[in-house]
């Protein structure tokens, strides 16, 4: 193993998001192929090792501690190459296959509780301890330095495997989703790295038999699939190299989590200090952060959280100053409502009974006072879609595309697949569609709840159904884009999630609920200052992820590069590109 190479360009590698386990998962490959310690050819060889155990279970066997072994074939095709002094086996070969223990029954031993508790390499079992009367049937045996196998979906493929040790009494039983075996002049732990090898683990994988969701492995490929043997010396010095490893993989994981857990403590304040701004000290606090967090972000997750403190700080009126010479808020509600009302009148909507309507102190956070506070009742056209499933006179139907919920995302339009319904002529001018109306989801997961995307006339004659709610803006006065930034940002969908119909993992609004809904109202050039502000620095937030995404890849690469050196070198300038 080049662990030179590997150290040398650790640094660009080490936040790879898999990096530490494909480490683990290398380590035990090299491990059970002879790659990683030398091989000593003064060593007894693999051969002769055989002989013995052959030997050994000969005794046994003529002493009565053992039954008569099943008959095993030899392998014949090997599934990769091995140093010339080891020599390839089979586990029913090298051990005892489901061995038994006997016990008085008054005495207590060692009992695994079902599941098996065995996790990474090297921790132990967790064990209770009940009379040997109460465990002796019905259950699989084990004694102290057997291996066992945990042969269950999903644990086989997470590779729960465990020597057994410190056993009250020296024997145990446990759960019957388990594979054991006593190894006879086989280092125990040498056998359990190999069953944690990605070899043994994915070559079981489609031999396992069962349902889907219980599939087990079968005994044959326990007891009979190949099996790499190296000479007793070298299982030992393999055993204590993974060790060594392994404990350098800990300590490389510490590390990366300590870097982490300082990235998103610094990355938290900032943004914490954002979304409760201290008047006095939040424009210092906004360019530190704007600064810093690029360099503070290494997981997308922490991109969408800056994307949430953009919005917030916007509907807070404090991503962009208010500029006194820009026409009073008050102004422009007048207008808007009169506008409303002009609209309503238009499209023939029925008035509709009044709704309860919050107040600035109602409101769950400030906005600046330059700015009024009204609803979406008072400002926005809102109507309900058209009903699938209705009966439509042949003479009257027409075809139409409508927009479903699984269309309108948060913030975007899903056009990838677009269905049509059949329904009345009328209904297609009903429901149309104009540039700049905003969408709004009524719900169902709570995903769904008020996701709200601008329609910029994309498909002509386009409709949508009754659990997507239309927000028409009356004129130009208000920007679609600044509702939306609203509704989309925390604390628009504070609202939504106070006001829905709950039920568990589900939650929807209803037409009533959407119309009460608060709405700060800028001046209109404030509006489109804080849309700008948003556009911009949404693109820093793509800018970042993207650049995240292109780091990963280049870690991914450099760490292929770097760990396929050691098993077939690839060319010097292939790995010095793809450091680069």
């Amino acid at each position: 193993m080049n662990a030179e190479r590997l150290l040398q360009h650790y640094e660009k590698i080490a936040d790879a998001p898999d990096a530490i386990a494909r480490l683990r998962r290398f380590i035990l490959d090299l491990a059970v192929r002879g790659k990683l310690v030398p091989q000593d050819f003064e060593d007894e060889p693999a051969s002769e090792l055989l002989k013995r155990i052959a030997e050994e279970k000969a005794r046994l066997l003529k002493a009565g501690e053992i039954r008569t072994p099943k008959p095993h074939s030899a392998v014949v095709d090997a599934p990769f190459s091995i140093p010339s002094n080891w020599s390839w086996s089979q586990i029913a070969e090298v051990g005892i296959v489901s061995p038994r223990n006997d016990a008085p029954d008054t005495l207590e031993k060692s009992f695994v509780p079902m599941p098996l508790i065995a996790a990474e390499y090297g921790v132990a079992n967790r064990h209770e301890v009940r009379p040997w009367g109460e465990i002796k049937k019905g259950y699989t045996h084990f004694a102290e330095g057997d291996v066992g196998l945990a042969k269950i979906t999903p644990c086989f493929e997470n590779g729960k495997s465990t020597v057994f040790r410190n056993l009250t009494g020296g024997i145990g039983s446990g759960t019957t989703e388990l594979h054991v075996v006593r190894p006879l002049l086989v280092v125990a732990d040498y056998i359990l790295l190999f069953w944690k090898s990605p070899h043994f683990i994915e070559t079981g994988i489609p031999k396992m038999t069962g349902t889907a969701g219980q599939k087990r492995v079968p005994t044959d490929y326990f007891a009979n699939s190949p099996f790499p043997l190296p000479p007793l010396a070298e299982q030992h010095r393999i055993v204590a190299k993974v060790d060594e490893l392994m404990a350098l993989c800990d300590a490389l994981e510490a590390a990366r989590m300590e870097r982490e857990t300082k990235r998103d403590r610094l990355a938290s304040a900032s943004l914490a200090r954002l979304n409760t701004p201290d008047p006095e000290t939040f424009r210092e606090d906004a360019r530190f952060a704007l600064d810093a967090l690029p360099a503070l972000t290494a997981r997308p997750d922490q991109i969408k959280q800056m994307r949430q403190t953009i919005l917030n700080l916007a509907v807070r009126g404090k991503l962009v100053p208010q500029d006194p010479a820009d026409e009073p808020a008050e102004e422009l509600l007048k207008r808007l409502m009169a506008a409303q009302s002009a609209a309503c009148r238009d499209e023939s909507l029925r008035a509709r009974p009044p709704v309860k309507k919050l107040g600035r102190s109602d409101l769950w956070f400030d906005v600046p006072d330059e700015w009024v506070l009204s609803s979406f009742d008072d400002l926005f056209v809102i109507v309900s879609g058209v009903t699938k499933g209705q009966k439509v006179s042949p003479s009257e139907a027409a075809d139409a595309p409508y927009l479903r919920v699984a269309n309108v995302q948060r913030g975007h339009l899903d056009l990838t697949v677009i269905k049509t319904i059949s329904v009345r002529r009328s209904d297609i001018e009903r429901y149309a569609l104009r540039e700049g109306d905003v969408l709004m989801t009524e719900g169902g997961d709570w995903d769904k709840l008020g996701r709200a995307a601008i329609w910029r006339d994309e498909i002509p004659n386009c409709i949508h159904q009754n659990h997507i709610f239309r927000v028409r803006p009356p004129s130009a006065d208000v920007s679609p884009a600044w509702i939306i930034t609203y509704v989309n940002s925390h604390l628009g969908r504070a609202f939504f999630e106070n006001a829905s119909k709950q039920t568990t993992n589900l939650a929807s609004i209803n037409m009533t609920q959407l119309r009460a809904c608060p709405f700060p109202l800028p001046p209109l050039a404030e509006q489109h200052r804080i849309v700008a502000k948003v556009d911009e620095l949404m693109a820093l937030c793509d800018q970042l992820e993207s650049s995240l995404t292109h780091a990963d890849e280049t870690r991914k690469k450099l760490l292929d590069a770097l760990l396929a050196e050691a098993l077939a070198p690839v060319d010097a300038e292939v790995l010095q590109e793809a450091a680069e």
